[in-house]
């Protein structure tokens, strides 16, 4: 390895679409870029892909749908494995489903050196149909023969796929989530730059702020949200909902805004869209809810709990490793509009117990969910790879 530079090591990083470039895996790889790695990108196009290049990424569009749409899945796959078969990529790492099947599969056969694969959570849960669990197995049974090592955001996943018999414990690692904990330290904000900060988005300084971090899709638990928001309103009428997240018009279990009219919440209700501040955004919650069913490990967790803000989210795979029940915020059963609204308006009843909440989450992700320790994780199973196969 030592007469290899690293600057002649190249890897490419490999993802359905833009989105989980910007928001999940940019900083890891500007980690890459510093330690003077060759990294590319492979994603669909969109917004966001410009932003790549001017960072000095080589950057290129191969569209993936989210989707089994098997016509343009060959072609995907086509694409991607006479990329890899130009480029001569030492690594290839693909994140979430679609690229770790095609993208692992392309750079098999293109003879990558080294392929690698994060698995960010899996798409079949415990109370799926027997179908829907084996089809997903099978993929990710197929997707990992052709991988040599395959990192796990959850401790849950690994287990299951050792269990599964998707792959063995050897070729497994875990490594959980990573943040940037200084940029979500609460100690960056005065109180006066909060209420700056409410007034700009017209947010009546003595409401009561409940927060959410996540796409506008059903899977996320908003339908129950908003039926507990229901109930949260009529006790504490100054309370907001403060919802950040991206509409997914494509989606399936889309949601549409207008829902909220169902409630009669519409006037406690404030959607903000896509944000590229949420550090921003966490120091004006009261508290952070995520009532989804199904997360990898929640990166807005993680930031909320990094920002003191005490934590409801439901008891699923990914929340119950992001959170402490008890000792970082309260967890309850997934599709449980009546429980939720009790957890919210527990913390709304009790500052103190929220506060205290609060610290222990920062003190968690301290310890926990930083990201360097996380980049060093990775960076030593490449250099071992490397070792291993060139």
């Amino acid at each position: 390895m030592k007469n290899i530079p690293l600057d002649q090591i190249k890897i490419c990083h490999v993802t359905t679409v833009d989105i989980t470039v910007r928001f999940i895996i940019l900083n890891f790889l500007r980690f890459l870029q510093k330690e003077n790695y060759n990294v590319s990108i492979v994603c669909s196009p969109g917004k966001w892909s410009h932003l790549f290049e001017k960072q000095g990424f080589s950057f290129h569009n191969i569209k993936m749908t989210r989707k089994i749409t098997p016509v343009r899945d060959l072609i995907s796959l086509i694409k991607l494995f006479l990329y890899f078969k130009k480029e001569k990529f030492t690594i290839v790492h693909t994140h979430t489903p679609k690229p770790g099947l095609l993208g692992q599969l392309a750079a098999k056969i293109a003879g990558v050196p080294i392929i690698v694969n994060t698995i960010h959570g899996f798409y079949f849960q415990k109370r799926d149909s027997w179908a829907k669990r084996k089809f997903f197995i099978l993929v990710e049974k197929i997707a990992a023969k052709c991988s040599d090592l395959i990192f796990f955001v959850n401790r849950e996943d690994m287990e299951t796929a050792i269990k599964e018999k998707i792959c063995v414990s050897g070729l497994s690692k875990y490594f959980g989530g990573g943040i940037n904990i200084f940029k979500f330290n609460l100690e960056r904000f005065s109180e006066q730059w909060v209420y700056q900060k409410k007034r700009e988005l017209n947010i009546e300084p003595d409401f009561k702020i409940i927060g959410i971090v996540g796409r506008l899709v059903k899977e996320k638990g908003y339908l129950d949200l908003f039926e507990a928001f229901e109930k949260i309103v009529k006790q504490f009428p100054k309370t907001l909902l403060l919802v950040i997240g991206p509409e997914e018009p494509k989606k399936k279990d889309k949601i549409d805004q207008n829902i909220i009219k169902n409630y009669g919440i519409e006037k406690n209700v404030l959607f903000l869209g896509q944000r590229t501040d949420v550090d921003e955004l966490y120091p004006l919650f009261d508290i952070f809810v995520l009532p989804s069913y199904r997360e990898g490990f929640p990166y807005s967790i993680m930031e909320a709990s990094a920002a003191e803000r005490p934590i409801v989210a439901t008891n699923i795979r990914g929340c119950r490793e992001a959170v402490e029940d008890g000792v970082t915020g309260i967890l309850v059963p997934p599709k449980n509009p009546n429980k939720l609204a009790q957890a919210l308006i527990y913390l709304l009843d009790n500052p103190e117990k929220s506060k205290e909440l609060g610290g222990n989450g920062r003190r968690k992700a301290k310890k926990e969910f930083d990201e360097r320790k996380i980049f060093g994780r990775i960076k030593t199973e490449y250099q071992r790879l490397i070792k291993e196969k060139l």
